[in-house]
């Protein structure tokens, strides 16, 4: 039997890399499941967890997050052999509520496969709460409180006290068909012994889904948690594993991911420390949206009653799959979504439906509340208020480029300029792609991203790969 490395947290890599079809189902490492370990079977896991099928990277590795009960996952991508060396790995960063999927949608769409190819050390990290990263829970016995599940179950007709008319009655209604689809699975699970809600390769029984959702409890971080822990963490792993002569790495970051980057640089500009970094890239990423009309802003509504009722989570990749079948199948109700993720035609319908299905995860309350300071006066600030990162970035010695789609409704280009345009001009790159990098993920699994937003990425990490 293959066994995972216990000091380094490796998965081994021959297990398949490649995915039994297009998986046009909701995936187990999506929505609200969060892999667990109960502490007292983490070395049974550690020494004999296979790669899930799920992870198409050549290594899966995990990284303990200190101070927490953590551990992030890590996918590696190991540099072609025919490829040129590289000084230094790649870090690539996913956005808010979202998986690693995004970058590797498939052999012939995968951004960090490509720069694999180009002899870079690739690694994405999946951050907590996100993907297949794992929580780290002691052994409890008893019956399952079911406080948080009734909370998340009548939060539609409380959210409806706070939200009233339009787009407000609209997410209302999305997240009531929620809960009657999470009613309709337990009332299931109540005469079937193995549902099939989430379409498990395994299926669980329905006190283990029931225990899951228990776990949103534990989703009470925000993005200073990111900043300060992950991040930290998953560079301090990939220098530990590569050893760059130098100590530092590559980071790509896609929406939130270059939200991160940006505030990182901030961070240790106003601390007075070196970021560890030789270059940035950020993909759709602003921390101030206050002059944009970003769509976002959609989000506000959500987070602060959530806040009020004291829901801690929001299930983000679920409320997407209720609505996907009015998004893509007839009548096309709400086609128009389509547009904030990708041009039409952009995108394989196959890899889009897969996007949309496996690549949202659910998120805290408490990291879009923080988040939802971008679009105030100032743009984003920390946990406390103190600091406003866009006000240190100029300060910062670190190249970035910065990189816009003219039809991104997500984070618009004058959004993406607000944010860089205090930053030196020798130090800085901005780049607005047409319809190659319109819509947020065209930049990333877009038909003409390979062929017109991958090679720019590369020249600039060439450039800086000293």
């Amino acid at each position: 039997m293959a066994i995972l490395n216990l000091k380094l947290g490796i998965v081994p890599t021959e297990f398949s890399r490649s995915r039994r079809g297009l998986l046009p189902v909701r995936s187990p490492r999506a929505g609200l499941v969060t892999k667990r370990i109960n502490a007292a079977d983490d070395e049974t896991t550690k020494s004999e967890k296979k790669k899930p099928e799920i992870c198409t990277a050549d290594e899966l590795h995990y990284a303990d997050v200190a101070n927490s009960e953590w551990k992030i996952a890590l996918w590696r991508y190991l540099p072609s052999p025919k490829a040129r060396p590289r000084k230094h790995p790649l870090l690539l960063l996913p956005g808010v509520a979202t998986n690693a999927i995004g970058f590797d949608l498939s052999p012939q769409s995968s951004f960090a496969r490509f720069m694999s190819t180009q002899g870079f050390d690739t690694w994405i990290l999946e951050l907590r709460g996100i993907g297949l990263s794992a929580h780290v829970m002691e052994s409890k016995s008893g019956k399952l409180h079911s406080k948080l599940l009734e909370s998340v179950i009548n939060f539609p007709e409380r959210l409806s006290g706070f939200l009233d008319g339009g787009q407000n009655s609209f997410i209302t209604g999305l997240s009531r068909d929620f809960s009657q689809k999470l009613l309709n699975f337990i009332e299931e699970s109540q005469q079937y012994s193995r549902p099939s809600f989430f379409h498990f390769h395994e299926r669980a029984p329905v006190d283990d889904f029931l225990e899951q959702f228990e776990q949103m409890r534990k989703y009470n971080w925000d993005f200073d948690h990111y900043l300060e822990e992950d991040l930290p963490a998953a560079m301090e792993y990939v220098r530990t594993q590569c050893k760059p002569k130098d100590g530092k790495l590559l980071a790509i970051g896609h929406s939130m991911g270059g939200i991160l980057l940006y505030s990182l640089l901030s961070l240790c500009s106003f601390q007075g420390r070196e970021s560890g970094l030789t270059s940035v890239t950020t993909l759709g990423s602003s921390l101030d949206y206050t002059s944009s009309h970003s769509t976002l802003k959609l989000a506000i509504p959500v987070a602060d009653p959530a806040r009020a009722l004291n829901i801690p989570a929001i299930p983000i990749g679920e409320f997407i799959s209720v609505i996907h079948p009015l998004v893509c199948h007839p009548p096309y109700i709400l086609s128009w979504l389509t547009h904030q993720f990708s041009y039409p035609g952009m995108m394989d319908p196959q890899l889009f439906e897969k996007l949309v299905l496996n690549n949202f995860c659910t998120v805290p309350a408490k990291l879009l509340l923080q988040l939802a300071t971008a679009f105030q006066e100032g743009g984003l600030q920390s946990r406390n208020g103190t600091i406003c990162y866009k006000d240190h970035l100029s300060k910062s010695n670190v190249p970035i480029l910065a990189v816009a789609g003219d039809h991104d409704l997500i984070c618009p280009p004058v959004a993406v300029y607000d944010t860089i345009k205090t930053i030196p001009e020798h130090l800085v790159t901005y780049k607005v792609f047409g319809k190659s990098g319109g819509p947020h993920y065209d930049v990333v699994g877009g038909r003409q991203a390979a062929h017109q937003v991958y090679p720019c990425i590369v020249n600039f990490l060439n450039t800086h790969d000293v």
